[in-house]
């Protein structure tokens, strides 16, 4: 099977361009780029629009085991082809988690009934406990791309240590949330006039920079592959870029949610906006914006988190936090992109190429012999989100309502389209 995609604009995020071209791909691979179209090929107008490497969201929350209720892996595949995400990095922390060979197996076979490519990360310790490291090696032969216990934190500094030194030697990456877990426990904000002002259970965002401040301790002791799932403040910068410059093995991500939200979002105690960590000040969002332009965060991701409404119809410091953002993790970059933050080959080296390389996927690049794992976009197009409209199983969306942009008018993986009806 051979498709030419023509009059299309294409993001390259390797070589940070956006320009016109045409793309063509053969038995679900990038055969060429600029190419004329083969003989016998069927051709794709993308009608002027934007043709970019498929989204990889790392980080998303799928209810199976035990919380099908709330999102199943072929209710989380048909959110992702719409939002043009084709590659899902699902995390552990199911019920029960992901701890083992068997349980992810069975994970990896369920995953078929997606659309989209499914890859798993694995616990880091049993049953997220934080008391006994899981069988590392196994995993990865089972099919594990990282290792991490999520948001609950390896408090015990021993046992990370031997966690990190294990993985060293498998070649195995290791995923923190880095927090402070005895100042962040049962805090619903981040500390502040207005979190006193509301009565919420607030935490400093020092508590990020304490727990990231130990986990590269420990990188820097062992050797190992670490990425910091979340960095929102801007206090954990200059800790980040010591890292590096000391040529430690570090990366590190944020969700969209904090690039485009503020903790002034909180007022009218909305439970959708109750994230972990918290939403931060306007200033920790704009350092966060100008650090990913620069590069030093290295990943976008939704961190989509599926919540029931009896999750959410709660007080806002007993809610469940998280949001979907499967679908809207597209529109909510262009807000970046629209107001200048984030140029578009910026975003998609953040959400694509990125992820791609640091997890050892095929995916993330506009080049001949990489995976035909593509998304057709207009970033300029209007709407108004209505939660309902949103094919994951729950609506906890921040962006109810909200006036968005950005369009996915065709998802293609391995170079089947898996949505929209371009033609």
């Amino acid at each position: 099977m051979i498709l030419h995609f023509h009059n299309a604009r294409l993001i390259d995020p390797e070589a940070q361009s956006v320009g016109d071209g045409t793309l063509t791909i053969r038995d679900g691979l990038i055969d060429a780029v600029g190419a004329e179209a083969p003989q016998g090929a069927e051709l794709v107008d993308c009608g002027g629009k934007y043709l970019a490497p498929g989204l990889i969201d790392w980080g998303v929350k799928i209810g199976e085991p035990g919380e099908r209720h709330k999102e199943s892996f072929r209710s989380a595949g048909l959110a992702a082809a719409a939002g043009g995400v084709t590659t899902v990095i699902a995390r552990p922390d199911t019920l029960p988690p992901i701890d083992t060979p068997e349980s992810l197996e069975f994970a990896t076979r369920r995953a078929a009934d997606a659309p989209v490519n499914i890859r798993h990360m694995a616990a880091l310790t049993r049953t997220r406990e934080g008391r006994e490291m899981v069988e590392m090696s196994f995993l990865q032969d089972a099919g594990a791309v990282a290792f991490t216990d999520g948001v609950r934190v390896v408090s015990d500094t021993r046992l990370l240590s031997r966690c990190m030194t294990y993985a060293r030697g498998l070649g195995a990456l290791i995923v923190g949330h880095p927090q402070e877990p005895g100042l962040s426990k049962g805090t619903a904000a981040t500390g502040g006039k207005f979190a006193s002002l509301y009565g919420l259970p607030s935490v400093s965002p020092m508590a990020e920079v304490m727990g990231l401040d130990r986990d590269l301790a420990l990188v820097a002791m062992t050797g190992a592959r670490y990425h910091a799932d979340q960095i929102t403040v801007a206090a954990s910068l200059p800790a980040l870029r010591r890292a590096r410059e000391a040529g430690l093995d570090v990366t590190a991500g944020i969700s969209i949610h904090h690039l485009t939200l503020n903790e002034y979002d909180v007022g009218g105690y909305r439970t959708f906006f109750r994230f972990t960590p918290p939403l931060r000040s306007e200033d920790d969002r704009l350092t966060m914006v100008e650090a990913v332009a620069e590069g030093l965060i290295d990943v976008i991701a939704s961190f989509h988190t599926p919540q029931d409404e009896e999750s959410k119809r709660l007080p806002f410091a007993e809610a469940a936090p998280g949001a979907v953002g499967l679908q809207t993790l597209l529109p909510a970059a262009m807000r970046l992109y629209h107001q200048g933050g984030l140029s578009l080959p910026q975003l998609w080296r953040a959400m694509s190429l990125n992820p791609a390389r640091r997890l050892g996927l095929p995916g993330g690049r506009l080049a001949a012999g990489a995976s035909a794992d593509l998304l057709l976009f207009d970033p300029d197009a209007p709407f108004v989100l209505d939660r309902f409209t949103l094919l994951s199983k729950s609506k906890n969306t921040p962006f109810d309502g909200a006036r968005m942009e950005g369009r996915v008018l065709g998802t293609w993986v391995a170079g089947r389209r898996v949505f929209g009806e371009v033609a």
